[in-house]
Order: C-alpha cells, then sequence, then structure tokens
C-alpha cells in the first residue's frame, strides 16, 4: 500500500475505535498494518483515510492513483515522519528549505557512500556467495536470515564506518536494533510497551546504546577527513546541528537495515522461482559486463526493468558467478 499523512476532509475512511488511539487498535486486531490496509481498501475503494493515532492519514491504494498525487516538491516523507514520532524525536518539523536541505544531505548520502563502499559490497556479496556454494545440494538455506546479516553488516558499515568491520560490534548492534524495531512494529502500537516495565526498559535501554555509538562516531567523523565516506559523513558536512544527524542517522540505520535484507530475500526468492526472468536477467548482465569487473558504471547501463536491476550488485554478483543456474535456496521466511 502507498500511504502517506495528510490532512483529509471528504475521504472516506473507517471511524476511530477511541480518540486517543484512533484505528490502532483495529490495526492490532487485523494482524498487521497491511492486512488492515488491504481491508480497507476493499470496503471503501483506492483512497481511504483512517487514524494513526490522533494524526489522520490517507492511504493510496493503486500506482495508478498515487501518480496523480505525487508532489515533485514533497520534502518530509511519512514513513521517516512516523518513525521519528514513535522514537520521539523532535526535530524534522522546520521549514520548507530546511527539510529540503536534509532530504538532498540524505540522498547525497546514500550516493556518496554507495560510491565509496562499493569494494565492501562486492566483497561481502563474495563471502556469502562462497558460503553457498559450500553447502551441499539438498541443504536448506536460511536465506531471510542470510539476508539480515548481509545488510546488518553493509548498511552499518556503509553509514557509520569501520567500526563494524567488527563482528561482534555488528552483533551487538543487531541486538538492539532488533529490540527497538521490534517494539516499533508493535509495543507502539498495541500499547503493551507502556504496560511492560521490563519491556520498556529493554526498549530504552536498546535506543540509549544506539544513540550512544552514533554521538561517538559523529564526533568522530567532525573535522576530519577519512579515506572512506559513509552516510554520516554527507550530514556532519551539511548546516545541521549534533541532535539532527543523530536522529537522521538514526531513522535511516533502522530502516536500512530492515528494507535491505526484505528487498535481498523477495529479490532472490523470486529469482529462485522464475526461470525465465533468471534467463532474461543472465543475458543482460553477460550483455552488459561481458567478462570485464562489476562496475557502478556497468551497474547504471542495466535496464530500470531488469529487476531494479537486481538489487543491484548483490543479484548481479551471484548470477555473474552461478550464470545460468542459480542454488536452490530452500526459503525460511520470518
Amino acid at each position: 500500500m502507498y500511504w502517506a499523512f495528510r490532512q483529509a476532509a471528504g475521504i472516506p475512511g473507517i471511524t476511530p475505535t477511541e480518540e486517543k488511539d484512533g484505528n490502532l487498535p483495529d490495526i492490532v486486531n487485523s494482524g498487521s498494518l497491511h492486512e488492515f490496509l488491504v481491508n480497507l481498501h476493499e470496503r471503501y475503494g483506492p483512497v481511504v483515510s483512517f487514524w494513526f493515532g490522533r494524526r489522520l492519514v490517507v492511504s493510496l491504494g493503486t500506482v495508478d492513483v498515487l501518480k496523480q498525487h505525487i508532489n515533485p516538491n514533497k520534502t518530509l516523507d511519512p514513513f521517516e515522519t512516523m518513525l521519528k514520532s514513535l522514537l520521539r524525536y523532535q526535530s524534522g518539523g522546520g521549514n520548507v528549505s530546511e527539510n529540503h536541505m536534509r532530504k538532498k544531505l540524505c540522498e547525497n548520502g546514500v550516493t556518496n557512500s554507495l560510491k565509496s563502499n562499493f569494494a565492501l559490497l562486492l566483497k561481502l556479496s563474495e563471502e556469502l556467495l562462497d558460503k553457498w556454494l559450500s553447502y551441499p545440494e539438498t541443504q536448506h538455506v536460511p536465506l531471510s536470515q542470510h539476508m539480515l546479516g548481509f545488510a546488518m553488516k553493509s548498511v552499518t558499515q556503509m553509514v557509520m564506518g569501520s567500526t563494524f568491520e567488527n563482528d561482534q560490534e555488528v552483533i551487538r548492534f543487531q541486538k538492539n536494533h532488533g529490540t527497538v524495531w521490534s517494539e516499533i512494529g508493535k509495543g507502539f502500537l498495541d500499547g503493551s510497551l507502556d504496560k511492560n516495565t521490563t519491556r520498556k526498559k529493554q526498549y530504552e535501554d536498546a535506543l540509549v546504546q544506539l544513540e550512544s555509538v552514533l554521538r561517538n562516531i559523529i564526533k568522530e567523523r567532525k573535522g576530519r577527513n577519512f579515506s572512506q565516506h559513509i552516510f554520516i559523513d554527507s550530514l556532519v558536512q551539511g548546516n545541521l546541528n549534533d541532535q539532527q544527524i543523530l536522529e537522521d542517522s538514526m531513522i535511516f540505520s533502522l530502516a536500512s537495515c530492515i528494507i535491505t535484507a526484505k528487498l535481498c530475500t523477495w529479490a532472490i526468492c523470486f529469482l529462485t522461482t522464475s526461470e525465465e526472468v533468471q534467463k532474461k536477467l543472465y543475458e543482460e548482465i553477460n550483455q552488459v559486463f561481458g567478462n570485464g569487473p562489476i562496475t557502478p558504471e556497468k551497474i547504471e547501463q542495466l535496464r530500470p526493468s531488469s529487476f531494479m536491476p537486481l538489487v543491484w550488485y548483490f543479484g548481479i554478483l551471484i548470477l555473474g558467478h552461478l550464470h545460468t543456474s542459480l542454488i536452490q535456496i530452500g526459503l525460511m521466511m520470518n
């Protein structure tokens, strides 16, 4: 579903169960936000509204409707807005020019960190590929678990730098990340976090530890030059205060690990179940890369329809090494 925070008037939707919680209890009873939105759109159509707590939300249920409402000058991302609200962060509500500047800084941070860390992505991809190739054909591969590990290793180093070359640091981050993310997905929605002091303390401790790591890295990167450009460097070089850098880095770190893991999981899952797509994609990769190295410039030559282009580096590396036959991957979906 494509959904955005917006003041809505005259849009069909569902009446909140309670004024304070809005439709959060209905979301919980549906099993997930996705299931809630599916039911809502089936009942009311492609454009609906509901209450996310005290915030009125408009959900756009089709790509065509989304295209009609895209604002190229939009500076606030609804997903980012929701995460900052749940984390009780205050910044991000500035004027249009300030929000636009922060958006550009984040976009540049992603672009520059990808270019600077391209070799790292290849290295991590090759390590995982070698691990898969060492398995017997009949061995089950826990795909979602491996993709989460790949995402954690790559995102942490691209966002926060060489500290996370140490696997123990990655494991520590993943544990704290999991605690915070699980409560964002459940504890805040059903109100159970505030009712369970043990869970609430675990969540708060995990968040404090994540913030402490980010603060140390922000302090370390200020006023210094490093050979490896990371996401935080772009924010540090912008006209942002430390709290803004912390919040934007936290949101990006939390979301990017999950989004990268899920995207890679479903990309590989789709490829393993579609021989026709494998064949077409391999042919194009062979045409673009030939026997040469994998480079960012070559990747950009792939057509956008070539599976995005196959989650870029990771998928291309796998197809490039395995040619026309992919590993038969057993799925263990979370």
